[in-house]
Formats: C-alpha cells, structure tokens, sequence
C-alpha cells in the first residue's frame, strides 16, 4: 500500500493510526486494508487512479491467510485451532459453505486454501481452475484434502488425507510462501 501511495511504511501506518485510511489488524498484528477503502481513501485524498491501485491489489495474495472450506463444522474448527498453534502469525479464515469459500476467496485473497474434496456443490477441479486463471483471487495456492478414494484433482498444489496431517500441512504452507516471496523479489 505504501508502494502505491509512494510513501514510507511509517506514513501508512500514521494514515491508519488517525483514522483517515480504514483496516484491521491481523491476528498477528499485521494491518489489512480492503481494496475499496484503499480506493476510496486515493480518490478523496486525490492521488491517482484507484484503478491502478486496484489492479495491483488484485493481483495479490494475503501469504499470510488461509482459508479452511469444509461443511464440517467440528473438522473445520479443530484445524482452525490445531493450525493456529502451529503457524500463530498466520489468520486463518473458515467457509462452511461453497458460497462463503468464494466470497473470501475474493474479498480476501487467502495465498493459502485447504479445500474439503466433499464441499457440497463445489466442483474442487472447476473452483482450483477459476481460482488460478483469475487474477481477482490473487493466485492462491489450494490444497485439497479428501478421505481414502476421493477424487483428487491433479491441478492441486498438493493432496492430503482428511485429515490432514498438520506438520506436513505448515511445511508445506512455509515452504510455498518462502517461494513466493523468492519469487517476487526476482
């Protein structure tokens, strides 16, 4: 955000601190500001085309986010507690419907996604290649977990056992954003 603005972290930070740019603050304490409030507060504020600022917003995942999508509610919450323990400075958000899984794909642009293979009306193979064609979600990296026998699909980034194993589920999760970040940095 800075970036786009053309000022220092600290000022942007200053912006939200006196009220004039709205976010929220991460469960690790990182701020996160909504694409439309970043727009809103360009065009007031007249510092360019908020469309510009949009796109790049667009074209970025939150490393920082994943999101569980699994009807079950009790599997749902465990992994939310379980994977919290294991990765704190992560937020971890919960879809327990297909509905739900899509409007925080995009309003929130997880980098990460664990996907339940048996999300009632969820297509796993159509939502992971919508997921990676489209820049509205900012590309993320979708793992699909199913029981024994499942259909898998082989466009995901990675397959486990339902339930996962958590261990390897962070490695995995770190291992992946460290190659982002390698990648943007190049």
């Amino acid at each position: 955000m800075a970036n786009i603005c053309g000022v220092v972290n600290q000022t942007a930070i200053n912006w939200i601190k006196n009220g004039y740019l709205k976010a929220f603050t991460t469960p690790g304490g990182q701020y996160r500001i909504y694409a439309k409030d970043l727009a809103a507060f360009l065009d007031k504020r007249g510092m360019g085309d908020s469309g510009e600022a949009l796109q790049v917003l667009m074209e970025q995942a939150n490393w920082d986010t994943l999101l569980i999508a699994s009807n079950d509610e009790a599997l749902n919450n465990r992994l939310k507690e379980q994977i919290n323990g294991l990765l704190p400075n992560y937020e971890i958000l919960q879809a327990f419907d297909g509905f739900d899984a899509g409007r925080q794909l995009a309003e929130e642009k997880p980098g990460f996604v664990l996907l339940d293979a048996a999300l009632p009306g969820v297509d796993p193979s159509k939502l992971i290649r919508t997921v990676k064609e489209e820049v509205v979600f900012g590309k993320p990296f979708v793992f699909v977990m199913g029981t024994p026998g499942a259909s898998i699909p082989d466009t995901a980034d990675a397959s486990f056992a339902k339930p996962p194993d958590l261990s390897k589920l962070a490695e995995t999760i770190v291992s992946l954003e460290k190659q982002q970040q390698s990648a943007a940095i190049a």
